[in-house]
């Protein structure tokens, strides 16, 4: 059995194993990875063989480290990398290569819509009716977007928000609010079974699962970084912000929303929390576009997302699709029924 995983920002880790009776009996490990002394590679091949097929990571890095020297440097990787690739290979998690991703592009509508088809789409591909997807949205109206365990009193100025005519929903992953407003944003949800993350903690995964839109900035000119625990950054500070759900059935719903050219006055009086940050970097008027996709790239909004899709599908196997009938029907409903409801909208007070 072979497995193998890529360390974001590092090195590949490959691993080769024979099992007999339920336990590791072989094990070898290469990569393009660095380690002194060179000898300490054979200490973890030793320290794999012996382990149950059904040790976790935590358990097959605790082996490694006990195992090998203390002198020892793994560079570009780590026991950590290593129990990812030892899971891959005995079956228990999956690579991206082992996927097709449904890639659906961006479909102007309601964007309480959107919000629903996160939920629609996590459940069918947890029962196995689809496949792992990438989605963008696209929205005909302004919106806030809040985080599931914010208190919408504290986040939401509603004189603010009536002036403007901008509603509230809020959505099933934590984190903080969205602006969003036509074309002032470039948003993505991916939706991937959970063994894709399989002995990722929380804060890994989400690197992980974005390390591909690292290589779509970098194609674009953009030198991003991803700031722990939920940001994408360049040198002229923050482009975007992540958020994350594990659901039941074994399915991880992430998504990211990138700045492309908002207006920060009207953010401002709309967002509570938007003047407290502000302040905290000693900003007392925005006064300014928040525009760091548009400046940083100089191209319209429709090219960097065109971008982004086809950096995916250069990397993946990848089958375009538009959404189905049935599951547009089921997040209107759900719209209905839920995102659109004052018990939802208003849940943390």
């Amino acid at each position: 059995m072979r497995g193998e995983y890529k360390v974001p920002g590092g090195k590949l880790v490959q691993v080769e194993l024979e099992t007999d009776e339920g336990r590791i009996s072989e094990a070898f490990v290469s990569g393009d990875f660095f380690l002194e002394p060179d000898e300490a590679l054979e200490d973890i091949n030793a320290a794999l063989v012996g382990l149950h097929t059904e040790a976790k990571v935590e358990d097959i890095a605790a082996s490694i480290a006990q195992r090998i020297p203390d002198e020892a440097q793994m560079i570009g990787f780590s026991p950590e990398a290593v129990g990812i690739a030892v899971r891959r290979a005995l079956g228990h998690a999956s690579s991206w290569e082992d996927h097709t991703f449904d890639l659906i592009p961006p479909v102007t509508m309601d964007p309480r819509m959107h919000v629903a088809l996160d939920e629609v789409l996590a459940g069918r591909v947890a029962r196995g009716e689809i496949g792992p997807s990438l989605r963008f949205w696209d929205w005909d109206r302004g919106l806030v977007v809040i985080g599931s365990f914010q208190s919408y009193k504290n986040e939401i100025d509603d004189e603010g928000r009536e002036r403007h005519g901008i509603d509230v929903v809020r959505r099933i992953t934590g984190g903080g609010a969205m602006f969003m407003e036509p074309g002032n944003c470039i948003t993505y949800s991916l939706i991937v079974p959970a063994s894709l993350v399989e002995g990722l903690s929380f804060q890994r995964s989400y690197e992980f699962l974005d390390d591909w839109v690292m290589g779509a900035l970098a194609e674009l000119g953009i030198r991003a970084r991803y700031v722990p625990i939920n940001d994408i950054a360049s040198d002229k500070g923050k482009i975007a912000g992540a958020a994350q759900r594990r659901l039941a059935g074994g399915v991880v719903l992430h998504h990211v929303t990138m700045a492309y050219d908002i207006d920060a006055d009207k953010m401002l009086e709309v967002l509570r929390i938007g003047r407290e940050k502000m302040s905290d970097k000693g900003t007392k008027s925005a006064n300014k576009r928040v525009d760091p996709m548009r400046s940083q790239s100089g191209l319209p909004r429709a090219e960097i997302i065109d971008a982004f899709m086809k950096h995916f599908e250069s990397r993946y196997a990848v089958s375009r699709r538009d959404y189905t009938d049935a599951e547009l029907a089921d997040a209107a409903e759900l719209v209905e029924t839920k995102f659109s409801t004052e018990e939802w909208t208003h849940r943390i007070p």
